[in-house]
């Protein structure tokens, strides 16, 4: 991983970087940032950067023996620990090495949701159990393979369970000498206070709108227009941006879909209502989960219509046109529980709820809330 390939975050590469130079390595770093801004792409980019062996003023080489076994993320001195979901066969991370490796090679802004969607494990609780602090003590037990440094690199500390996380303070308050320990949090409170206070806290922040919006446009190939309203919506979070660009691709299928789902929901119209629903219910649960966003996305923007000014309305063409005329639905009455509605049924998916069900359920809800008045 280089550092140029990581977007923004400028400070923390020159800082990283002059710890390196200037042999001020801390044996144990916290890296402490929200989902989608980069945290763990850097720190395999800094452990690139310490196992190089031809290193530039800004970055790794990219080209030595090293980098090109740390961009596979198979240099033997790079170790990795994530979250997994136990089972008979599958107790430590070693087990699901190559489906990291490749879920990360292809994503280097994967999510913990998008590392068990690969999984298929949406369902079950992401963990790193006791069995791996003990994987991680023998690891490190070991000489180095070719002389330098061990790196360990924790992807989400804060899925530890407490006999886990138990095992590890010794080690990081002693390490073995040229130990280098990366840790990579999202929830700095989730942590035991006694690891937060064995390493040095590296504060990574979202990505500024500016930055990401010239990312969107010139990796992407969106229009001015377009990269702006995704860098609003996504927050500083580069795989949010993402995401919503895939749901972009797929903006005129749900228009369409909302439009006869919301017409049909509000006099209850059973056979226009059933039409809709045999049309989303075979599409994949990942779409399933976009159209639900999708839908909240347009509520909102409704809202923006009713309460502030249509100026400030991200829509264009067609979903304007529609918002125009579906905002005089959406209004204080209705909106908290038609959201709330919504994201449940969200939630649901993620738990392998039937979608046939779910969504005539959420149908009767709909047509309920939508026949509230606005004095409601």
């Amino acid at each position: 991983m280089l550092f140029k390939n990581i977007v923004g975050q400028e400070e923390i590469k020159a800082r990283l970087i002059h710890s390196v130079n200037e042999n001020r390595i801390s044996h144990a770093q916290l890296f402490l940032g929200p989902e989608g801004c980069g945290s763990l792409a850097l720190a395999f980019a800094y452990a690139q950067y310490v196992f190089c062996k031809d290193k530039k003023e800004e970055d790794s080489c990219g080209i030595c023996p090293a980098c090109l076994k740390c961009q596979k993320l198979v240099h033997p001195d790079l170790h990795l620990v994530f979250p997994i979901a136990l089972s008979k066969d599958v107790r430590v991370s070693d087990h699901l090495i190559a489906d990291f490796r490749e879920a990360f090679i292809s994503d280097q802004y994967l999510t913990l949701q998008g590392w068990f969607s690969n999984l298929g494990a949406e369902n079950k609780q992401p963990v790193i159990a006791v069995d791996e602090s003990a994987a991680i003590l023998r690891k490190l037990s070991l000489t180095t393979f070719e002389g330098g440094y061990k790196i360990m690199v924790i992807w989400l500390p804060e899925k530890m369970n407490l006999q886990s996380a138990n095992k590890l303070l010794k080690i990081l308050e002693e390490p073995p000498a040229k130990t280098l320990f990366l840790l990579v949090t999202e929830n700095e409170d989730q942590l035991l206070r006694t690891i937060v206070s064995r390493t040095q806290l590296i504060s990574i922040q979202k990505v500024p709108d500016k930055i990401l919006t010239a990312v969107l446009q010139k990796q992407h190939g969106l229009s001015a227009d377009a990269a702006s309203k995704i860098s609003f919506l996504a927050d500083g979070n580069y795989a949010s941006a993402k995401r919503l660009i895939s749901e972009n691709e797929n903006a005129a299928l749900y228009l369409r879909l909302f439009q006869s789902w919301m017409r049909a929901c509000l006099k209850f119209d059973a056979v226009k209502v059933i039409e809709v629903i045999d049309e989303i219910t075979p599409l994949k649960r990942e779409k399933h989960k976009e159209f639900l966003n999708y839908s909240l996305g347009i509520l909102r923007e409704c809202l923006v219509m009713n309460y502030a000014t249509t100026a400030l309305v991200r829509l264009q063409g067609e979903e304007l046109e529609f918002v125009k005329k579906f905002a005089r639905f959406i209004h204080a009455g209705n909106c908290e529980r038609f959201i709330d509605e919504i994201n449940k049924s969200s939630a649901a998916i993620e738990r392998n709820a039937a979608p046939k069900m779910l969504f005539m359920n959420l149908s009767f809800k709909a047509n309920e809330l939508l026949n509230i008045t606005v004095s409601a």
